[in-house]
């Protein structure tokens, strides 16, 4: 039987993590696994009213370290929730982001220093981490491109394109430290190729092969 798995999905604006999550999670339940999809910021009462305020609060400046300080008080409710007990259940957790992400947006986007987050992380998090991690890779004027073909963009898709520059950067260089749990997608290809990539590399993670 298909272990208990956390799988986060992760990528710059428009690199078709949502594309793909309903792919991944029938994929995922064709094999015989019983998943939970879930997001974030996001997941829980409050994480999802977090969310709200984060993204869609337009007129107001939010400070790096109180952004980056909310990400986390939602990921704690969201951890203690949903994604431990889901797994301690023997279920597959698929998360639309998690801790990847604030390193790349709150981090290689803001600016932030990643020792002070890499803290906050082992504080709230402990020892778990993700199993797998499907990073969806695009060039930004691609991904923005893509982006700005859906609805009116949120507070993170109107920054401009060095920050996206930056937050892209910092995906690459955490899965080239961390090759076997982050793996690069090509999301620029065909979505038939992307779905070929993405099934290789959940068989090796469910099935071993």
């Amino acid at each position: 039987m298909p272990r208990r798995l956390f799988i986060t999905l992760e990528g710059g604006e428009g690199a078709g993590k949502s594309t793909n999550l309903d792919f991944i999670h029938q994929w995922l339940q064709h094999e015989g696994c019983d998943v939970v999809v879930t997001r974030e910021p996001g997941g829980t009462e409050l994480g999802e009213h977090i969310r709200d305020f984060l993204l869609h609060s337009k007129q107001l400046h939010i400070a790096p370290e109180s952004e980056v300080l909310l990400m986390f008080a939602a990921r704690t409710e969201h951890i203690s929730k949903v994604i431990r007990p889901s797994l301690e259940a023997g279920k597959v957790v698929l998360c639309d982001r998690f801790t990847d992400a604030t390193y790349a947006y709150q981090g290689g986007g803001r600016g932030l220093d990643a020792d002070r987050i890499a803290a906050i992380e082992n504080w709230v998090q402990g020892d778990l981490r993700p199993d797998l991690t499907l990073l969806f890779d695009v060039s930004v004027e691609a991904g923005r491109e893509r982006a700005g073909q859906r609805s009116e963009p949120d507070r993170f898709e109107r920054e401009n394109n060095e920050f996206f520059r930056r937050v892209r950067e910092t995906y690459i260089a955490r899965a080239t430290r961390e090759p076997k749990r982050i793996r690069i997608i090509d999301a620029s290809r065909p979505i038939e190729q992307v779905e070929q990539q993405i099934v290789s590399v959940l068989q090796e993670a469910v099935h071993g092969r």
